[in-house]
């Protein structure tokens, strides 16, 4: 537990602080001193990504499919899956304990965060189309940063030390975040519904393994339950919104004070807004830790960039919208109401003053989806990390589902804070040995966008 707690801490916590005017100061993680950097370097790279080129992500999303490689996968259903890992957890209780600790500030900077990450959800998907390899096993396309990180760092091998850590750690991290996932829902029902940890836990299982279990169910199982999901809780949000109309104004300019303001900025809370702003934009859309390449290889697109723009269009879905949702849900509640709340609690009670009991069953509701298509797509991912590891067999395949399936049961029944730090732990090593390959061949993803773009 020292050990698993040290390697947290050096991940997630702070290795130095900047001062600020007023004795506060911001601290800086060693995944913030990856990630935002990087960020930078990538936006200004592309010229610009998420800006630029956003009428021509929206464009690609529309367009009609015209190939059909049997077992391949399309852009849109890559960013469908992609969408089912990047919206979970982190949209619901992460943006309540950002905002709880910084302030309304936060979800500015979570904006922000979601500029910047675009770019790098464009290069770590573009590489990972350009690198994929056939999947004998299921059909159609499969890679990611495991494959692009073997090519850059084998010369030749059979294998590479860097790319087997990185597979390693992902398996490790979509193992305890199956965990969290069961936990989260049985929480919900037993506080919405009054229904038993076993009972809900048990139905969560038995559906995820009918689906997970099956050969090439997981897609068309997302197909259906992520565009419901997303139009469900934003169709909630926009009640909200529109019931509250007269109030947008306030929130908005909230916002925007208090991440600027010089009272937040003297009194300590801009660092507050700043860095749980930052920190939980970075956790929630993933860019750079490597995990969305896992779908993005697998998909069959005209050119490699489409690829990358479909993921950086996962960000600003998973971002700009949908943790935007939690947060108007929560700043359009009165502040006196929420005082002294946090977590989950304090997202209920929001949900309650809008929708009275119907609100915290609408919360259970979202939480079951976003949390059941997240475990079916972390598992859709392992496939290609199982694959690098083990070889193409279906024996390592279905070990690994049953194991994580295991860890989901478990989870449901007990609350096990060593393996949900394993999981943070796993994302965070996931980033490194990713960002390893990721800067230094990010000239080939700069090179397929200006082509692809040529080409337009």
């Amino acid at each position: 537990m020292g050990i698993i707690t040290a390697i947290y801490n050096f991940l997630w916590g702070d290795l130095f602080a900047i001062p600020l005017p007023g004795g506060s100061s911001i601290g800086i993680s060693l995944l913030v001193l990856l990630l935002i950097p990087a960020g930078i370097f990538f936006t200004i790279r592309t010229r610009f990504l998420p800006i630029r080129c956003f009428p021509e992500m929206l464009r690609i999303t529309v367009e009609k499919r015209t190939d059909d490689k049997k077992g391949a996968i399309s852009g849109l259903q890559a960013l469908i899956v992609s969408t089912a890992t990047r919206v979970g957890m982190g949209n619901m209780v992460g943006v309540v304990a950002a905002i709880s600790v910084g302030g309304a500030g936060a979800v500015f900077w979570m904006w922000v965060t979601a500029l910047i990450g675009s770019s790098t959800a464009f290069v770590e998907a573009t590489l990972a189309q350009l690198h994929k390899q056939q999947d004998p096993l299921y059909g159609g396309f499969r890679g990611g940063p495991a494959y692009y990180i073997h090519d850059f760092f084998a010369k030749g091998k059979k294998k590479s030390i860097i790319a087997v850590l990185f597979a390693l750690s992902g398996l490790l991290c979509w193992c305890g975040v199956s965990q969290v996932i069961s936990n989260s829902v049985s929480s919900a029902f037993k506080n919405a519904f009054d229904i038993p940890p076993i009972i809900s836990t048990s139905i969560l299982v038995l559906l995820a393994a009918i689906i997970v279990l099956r050969k090439n169910a997981t897609v068309k199982v997302l197909d259906v339950i992520v565009p419901f999901m997303a139009v469900f809780y934003f169709g909630i949000t926009l009640f909200v919104i529109i019931n509250n109309f007269s109030l947008l104004p306030s929130v908005f300019r909230r916002i925007f004070e208090e991440a600027f303001g010089m009272r937040q900025i003297v009194g300590g809370g801009f660092g507050a807004a700043l860095m749980n702003g930052v920190k939980r934009g970075l956790f929630s859309n993933e860019a750079g830790s490597g995990s969305a390449p896992c779908a993005a290889a697998a998909a069959d697109v005209s050119h490699p960039a489409k690829s990358g723009l479909f993921q950086a269009f996962g960000v600003f879905i998973d971002t700009i919208v949908i943790c935007s949702c939690t947060a108007m849900i929560m700043l359009l509640a009165p502040e006196d109401l929420l005082a002294g709340l946090s977590g989950m609690e304090l997202l209920q009670t929001a949900m309650t003053h809008h929708f009275g009991y119907a609100g915290s069953v609408f919360i259970a509701i979202t939480l079951w989806l976003f949390s059941f298509s997240t475990f079916i797509g972390i598992l859709y991912y392992a496939r290609s990390n199982v694959a690098y590891l083990f070889g193409d067999n279906w024996i390592s395949q279905t070990t690994y589902k049953i194991l994580a399936l295991m860890m989901l049961f478990i989870g449901g029944l007990a609350t096990y804070t060593f393996v949900w730090d394993l999981g943070d732990i796993g994302v965070g090593l996931m980033t490194i040995f990713n960002m390893t390959a990721l800067l230094p061949m990010s000239g080939q993803a700069i090179r397929a966008l200006n082509e692809y773009m040529k080409m337009k």
